[in-house]
């Protein structure tokens, strides 16, 4: 059997492949040829074929095509426009102003698009010019923008969980489920963070817009509905009972496909554009999926998953020493790794070891999703601070890392709330059954 030091060389050197630019998808299935060339035998890449296959033709994962589809249906319509419009007549009055409109509105759109990557580009294009004009500090205010977006892979639809699900045999609904509270209370505590920044220093916050009538008010709500119609159609139909992720998602393209023609923006054009970002995201993605799958086969022939759970329990941790010490191996790991780089390639060997530990793979998957979500705003790598300051379009991307590091802080002290405190992630899809 193949022993600890071997798994360990083999995982930096995948590591440090990826950190100097080699493909994600080139640097995982290298590491899955080489340990099948050393300890398996020639023959058995014959099943790479079967692999790549297998999982091409996977119907849960036909859901990524069509979750990145819905969201720039959504976002090529105008629907999300109009959307941070209505949210910012509501939230502007509360202390912080429209800081909190960038967190409800990547909430809103998060639950639309299951990308944190699309939600970030999304409301910062929306929210940027608002906040130049009005004199808020910019340094808060891009801060906002790239925390508020990491929401997109934690409240359902995620795209992150859904591969998650895939290549662990975990269900997706559950994890759906389970992510629907901690999504929630996390954009609450952004939300406080913002009012107790504001209440300090109250000279972080720019001119106030007109006050708004309750008729003004009300008239808003109207374009909060489309999202709302599209959440309860993907979500709704799947904590019922009446779809699969995948059916839910293209009942999703199919609403938004309708209120794009109801805004008059359903073009040729317009169509063009939204199925070639879809097909190469896609196709990104899908490679990086087949390689993992192909990594996670050789890696359970090895038998490396039951030679590290060993090799843990001869250190003597217990179940709480290892997911803290995953705490800190996670937190290295997003200065370097991209969040999709960072899952894939440690799913396979992570976990194996921690249901073994007594860990729930749905728990550990929200937990799992939360680090990446850290990693996105995570200096010197972290994918939300380059998107927000490519929106900006100017300065110094110093700003946006020093204006996101109080949501690292809350990040984290809500990762040790959910190790305290498991059942913020396990009651819902529990009290579901």
């Amino acid at each position: 059997m193949i022993g600890a030091f071997e798994v360990m060389v083999g995982f930096f050197i995948m590591l440090g492949m990826m950190a100097v630019g080699i493909h994600v998808a080139v640097a995982i299935f290298t590491i899955a040829t080489l340990g099948t060339l050393m300890y398996l035998g020639t023959p058995l890449l014959y099943s790479f074929g079967d692999t790549l296959w297998g999982t091409l033709n996977d119907f849960i994962l036909t859901a990524i095509p069509l979750f990145i589809l819905l969201g720039e249906l959504l976002l090529r319509s105008g629907i999300t426009e109009r959307m941070y419009s209505a949210l910012s007549v509501w939230l502007d009055r509360m202390p912080g102003g429209l800081l909190h409109t960038n967190i409800g509105a990547s909430s809103v759109f998060a639950a639309m698009s299951g990308s944190s990557v699309a939600t970030a580009a999304t409301i910062g294009t929306v929210a940027l010019p608002a906040f130049a004009e009005r004199g808020y500090s910019e340094r808060l205010a891009l801060g906002t923008l790239a925390a508020g977006a990491t929401l997109g892979i934690l409240i359902p639809p995620s795209i992150n969980m859904i591969i998650y699900g895939a290549i662990t045999n975990t269900s997706i609904g559950k994890l759906f489920i389970a992510g629907i509270l901690p999504g929630v209370a996390l954009a609450g505590a952004f939300m406080l963070t913002i009012m107790a920044f504001t209440l300090l220093r109250p000279g972080l916050v720019g001119q106030a817009s007109e006050r708004s009538t309750f008729r003004e008010r009300l008239a808003s709500l109207v374009d909060l509905l489309p999202p709302a119609f599209v959440f309860a159609i993907v979500i709704g139909s799947i904590y019922s009972g009446w779809a699969t992720p995948t059916e839910a998602a293209a009942l999703g393209v199919i609403a938004a496909l309708g209120l794009a023609a109801w805004n008059r923006k359903l073009t040729w054009k317009m169509l063009h554009e939204c199925f070639l970002s879809m097909a190469s995201t896609t196709a990104m993605i899908m490679l990086i999926i087949v390689a993992a799958f192909f990594l996670n086969y050789i890696v359970g022939i090895l038998g490396i998953p039951h030679t590290l759970t060993q090799w843990v329990a001869d250190l003597g941790l217990s179940p709480l020493g290892l997911i803290l010490a995953l705490v800190i191996f996670y937190l290295v790991l997003g200065c370097f790794l991209e969040t999709l780089s960072m899952m894939i390639a440690t799913v396979p060997i992570v976990v194996p070891m921690v249901v073994q530990f007594g860990f729930d793979p749905v728990w550990f998957g929200i937990f799992l999703v939360i680090m990446m979500e850290i990693s996105l705003i995570t200096p010197p790598i972290g994918m939300n601070l380059y998107v927000v300051q490519g929106v900006r379009g100017r300065g110094s991307i110093t700003d946006v890392m020093v204006g996101s590091l109080p949501f690292l802080a809350i990040m984290l002290l809500f990762v040790l709330l959910i190790i305290l405190w498991p059942g913020l992630v396990m009651w819902l899809p529990e009290a579901m059954g």
